[in-house]
C-alpha cells in the first residue's frame, strides 16, 4: 500500500500549526502569504491549461458528461444522503467537511497514472480531469452556497467576491497569459511543482493555525474519526462500482471505462484545500480533513486496483494483439510523459 510522502508533510504541517500555530501580527502575515499563495496557484492552473486542446477534448463528450456527472452529481448526492449519520458515526463539523469533499473536482495527474497503470483511455483521463478542474472553480462554490450555506462558514456576497478574486480572476489571467509564459513554466515544470504544493502547506498551515484559535482539536474524538474513515472508504467503494458498471452499462469500450473510474471516483487535494481556505475561512481547518482522509485513502485503493486491471485477460490480450500487429515486443501501459500534446484530448 504506497503512502503518499506530500501526506506525510501535510500531516506534519498540521502537527506544526498545533504546536506553533500563527498568533497575532504573525497570524496576519501567514493570512496574507496564504490568500497570495492560493491566487498564484490558480493562476498556475490557467496558464498551463492548453485551451485548444480541452476544446478538442469535447469531441469525447459522452465520457466527459460521465465523469462531471459523477463528480458534481452522484457525489453529492451521497454526500447528502450521509447526513442520516449525523450524530451515529458523525458529528455536524466533519458531516459539513464530508459533504465539501464530495463538492470538490476530480484530480488530473493520479487519475492519468492510474489510467495508465491499468492500460485504459489515457488522454480521455487528462481531459476528463481537466474539464472537472475547470468547472469546478465555479461549480464548487455554487454547489457549496447551495448545500452548505451559512454551516459553511457564511457563504455570502463577500465570499462571492474572495472567490472571484482569490480563484477565477487569477486563472482567467493564466489563460490570457499562457501565450508568453507557456514556455516558461513548461521548462521549469519540476521548480513550479514545488512551488504548487509549498503553497499549499502553507494553506493548511495558515488554516489549523486559525483551528487551533478555535480550539477544534477539542471538537475531534477518536471513535468519530474512525467513524469518518468507516463512511468515506463506503463512499470511495460506492463510486468505483457506479463508474465501472455504469460506464459498462452506458456502453463505453474498456479503455474508456477505466478513465471513467479513475476520473469519476477521486477528489482533487491541490484544488479542494484552496478553495476550502476561502470558503470557510477560520473553520476551514474540519472542513479539509475530511478531505485529506480521503485524499490518501484514494491513492491507496487506486493503485491496488490499477495494477489488477493490467492484468485483465482483455488487456493482456489487447497488449499481446497490438505488440504481434506492430512485430515488437508487447509494450508497456502509456505514461503522462509519453503522451503528445496532439493526442492529450
Amino acid at each position: 500500500m504506497p503512502i503518499d510522502p506530500y501526506i506525510v508533510l501535510l500531516l506534519a504541517t498540521v502537527g506544526l500549526a498545533a504546536l506553533l500555530p500563527a498568533r497575532g501580527a504573525g497570524a496576519s502575515v501567514a493570512s496574507g502569504a496564504s490568500t497570495a499563495a492560493i491566487a498564484f496557484l490558480f493562476f498556475l492552473y490557467g496558464a498551463r491549461l492548453s485551451t485548444r486542446e480541452a476544446m478538442d477534448g469535447l469531441r469525447h463528450w459522452r465520457l466527459h458528461i460521465t465523469v462531471l456527472a459523477s463528480t458534481f452529481v452522484l457525489f453529492p448526492v451521497l454526500g447528502l444522503a450521509a447526513r442520516g449519520l449525523v450524530p451515529v458515526l458523525l458529528d455536524q463539523p466533519l458531516y459539513q467537511g464530508l459533504l465539501f469533499l464530495t463538492l470538490v473536482p476530480s484530480t488530473i495527474q493520479s487519475s492519468i497514472a492510474f489510467t495508465s497503470i491499468a492500460r485504459g483511455n489515457v488522454p480521455a483521463a487528462i481531459c476528463a480531469g481537466s474539464f472537472s478542474s475547470i468547472i469546478g472553480i465555479v461549480l464548487t462554490p455554487l454547489l457549496a452556497a447551495a448545500l452548505l450555506g451559512n454551516d459553511g462558514g457564511g457563504f455570502s456576497g463577500d465570499s462571492f467576491v474572495k472567490i472571484v478574486l482569490q480563484l477565477l480572476a487569477p486563472f482567467l489571467a493564466g489563460q490570457l497569459l499562457r501565450r508568453w509564459v507557456g514556455g516558461f513554466l513548461t521548462r521549469h515544470k519540476k521548480v513550479l511543482g514545488l512551488v504548487d504544493r509549498g503553497s499549499i502547506l502553507l494553506v493548511v498551515y495558515t488554516a489549523f493555525s486559525e483551528g487551533m484559535a478555535q480550539g477544534i482539536w477539542g471538537q475531534i474524538s477518536l471513535p468519530r474519526l474512525g467513524g469518518l474513515l468507516v463512511v468515506e472508504a463506503v463512499l470511495l467503494a460506492v463510486m468505483l462500482a457506479v463508474t465501472w458498471y455504469g460506464g459498462r452499462a452506458a456502453g463505453f469500450d474498456r479503455g474508456d471505462r477505466i478513465a471513467i473510474q479513475f476520473a469519476g471516483s477521486k477528489k482533487s487535494l491541490a484544488s479542494g484545500l484552496p478553495m476550502a481556505s476561502v470558503l470557510f475561512g477560520a473553520h476551514a481547518s474540519l472542513a479539509v480533513l475530511p478531505l485529506m482522509l480521503f485524499h490518501q485513502m484514494q491513492l491507496m485503493v487506486c493503485a491496488v486496483l490499477a495494477k489488477r486491471r493490467s492484468r485483465d485477460p482483455e488487456a493482456v490480450a489487447l497488449a499481446a494483439a497490438e505488440a504481434e500487429a506492430s512485430g515488437t515486443a508487447p509494450v508497456p501501459p502509456a505514461t503522462p510523459s509519453n503522451v503528445s500534446s496532439s493526442q492529450a484530448c
